[in-house]
């Protein structure tokens, strides 16, 4: 019987949770505090945790981080509120599952629960699969299957990839997506890709190794952001038994999986120090070491990384090495948001339409009128992941076979507008009653946009706005805005 832990401070949630998880076969067990969950997580085995963002102790993104060193194979589905989703997509980034937004319906939440399990199971299979690989056949790389041919649709874009379907949209950002793709896909260049959370960096490079001479070969993607600084080395280089407590078998590394293929690195700026320098000399040498092995082992990977921050940036401030910086950025791919792309809106909330009903077994046949012009005029700061949860969620509580706009939050039914610093989008807010609503709202949403473009560093936020620390303290206070 596969066991949940419920963390939340809502008592009344907590409770109505865990008897509907009861009835439908889950043993569970409940918490108000994150230092009550880490507690119990060190004294027994939860396959799955359903953790509420915001915790009177800890946030979701601390959670999540400390759960991952706990035990990494543990799946996190985060509950968050729609004004925080723009956060929620964030833990997403750095590991958890799924996140879902309150109010609960329990044909959602189950559904989410039943998938991270299934992703769980899938991936605890593969790796006993990997360690007994190694154990066995030493020398040998795991056998990948053959990659189908790609095709592709000369109108909307559209990806054929081994029976799963992809789109690229049809505005000019699209189009000049599909062209660099085209041009750097056949060659060995190492490549950055940047942009929002959401905006799909994975899926580039997914088709740039799809359309490259190593499409039959394995491609292996790893969230740099959501491996701890302990868990990085072994999870990049592999180990050898007994080189620190917990390896109590040889493990392969994700550059020897990739041997003849393509790694996609993301959030690579979250490596720590020690292991740029152990990336630098595959880069260098093409040779890796296992962790507290004396044996270089040669490999063959063509690199593609991603960000969402400015690795130059991060150069400048002693982040991040600048001759690993240099050696990557032999092209770079830069992703444009959703916001910016309203050609393709209408496109991807059909793309996924067709996967929700797929999923949930239902057969939604469109969008009304009203829902597609919310759709176009909305903000969509989690990009595609964004929009792809609310069809989800709309197909879901779709009554016919129209998803009409009591199907959508809230937030995307009121109206909002985008408010512009420089010119520039900064952020969008619902409509205020008063000036000073306006101005609180602007402010607070030049804060997160200039957090955002420093990696959430609070020291350089502050020098970037002109306060004082503490003034920026006091401001995230009051605005509510958590790290």
């Amino acid at each position: 019987m596969e066991r949940i832990l419920i963390v939340d401070d809502n008592t009344d949630i907590c409770l109505l949770l865990e008897r509907f998880l009861s009835k439908q076969g889950y043993k569970t067990a409940s918490v108000q505090r994150g230092d009550d969950a880490l507690t119990l997580l060190r004294k027994d085995s939860f396959e799955l945790v359903i953790c509420d963002f915001k915790l009177p102790d800890v946030d979701g993104l601390e959670m999540l981080r400390r759960i991952k060193i706990l035990d990494q194979t543990t799946a996190v589905i985060i509950i968050t509120g729609y004004s925080d989703v723009r956060m929620a997509v964030q833990t997403v980034k750095h590991g958890a599952y799924d996140y879902v937004t309150k109010p609960l319906y329990p044909d959602e939440i189950l559904y989410t629960i039943k998938s991270a399990l299934d992703r769980r199971s899938q991936l605890v299979d593969s790796r006993s699969v990997a360690v007994v690989a190694a154990d066995d056949h030493e020398d040998e790389m795991p056998e990948v299957s053959p990659v189908k041919p790609v095709a592709r649709s000369p109108k909307t874009g559209t990806v054929i990839n081994g029976g799963r379907r992809f789109i690229f949209g049809k505005s000019r950002a699209a189009e000049m997506l599909q062209k660099h793709i085209d041009l750097i896909a056949p060659t060995n260049m190492s490549v950055i890709i940047t942009g929002e959370t959401g905006t799909g960096k994975e899926f580039v490079a997914n088709a740039i190794h799809q359309k490259s001479k190593r499409a039959g070969k394995p491609f292996v993607a790893i969230d740099c952001g959501a491996l701890s600084k302990e868990l990085a080395g072994s999870e990049l280089f592999g180990h050898v038994k007994g080189s620190f407590t917990g390896a109590t078998s040889d493990k392969m590394g994700s550059f020897e999986y990739a041997n003849g293929g393509t790694l996609f690195l993301d959030e690579i700026g979250n490596l720590s120090y020690e292991n740029q320098i152990k990336l630098l000399r595959v880069l260098q040498e093409r040779k890796i070491r296992r962790i507290g092995s004396n044996t270089d082992i040669l490999v063959d990977v063509r690199i593609l990384v991603a960000t969402n921050e400015d690795l130059r940036e991060a150069v400048r401030q002693g982040r991040f090495r600048e001759d690993i910086f240099h050696r990557l950025d032999e092209f770079r791919i830069e992703l444009t948001p959703l916001r910016d792309r309203k050609a393709d809106i209408l496109l991807f909330a059909e793309h996924f339409l067709d996967i929700a009903n797929e999923q949930l077994e239902k057969n939604v046949q469109g969008f009304d009128e009203e829902v597609k012009e919310k759709l176009k005029e909305y903000y969509w700061h989690g990009n595609l992941r964004e929009i792809q949860n609310v069809v989800k969620r709309a197909v879901l509580l779709a009554q016919g076979d129209i998803i009409t706009l009591d199907c959508l939050p809230f937030e995307i039914i009121s109206p909002t507008y985008a408010i512009e610093d420089s010119g520039t989008v900064v952020s969008t807010v619902a409509p205020a009653n008063n000036l000073k609503s306006v101005s609180e709202n602007a402010e607070r949403a030049a804060i997160i946009k200039v957090l955002e473009k420093t990696g959430y560093n609070k020291t350089k936020a502050a020098e970037v706005l002109n306060i004082d620390r503490k003034t920026l303290y006091n401001k995230l206070k009051a605005y509510d805005i958590h790290l």
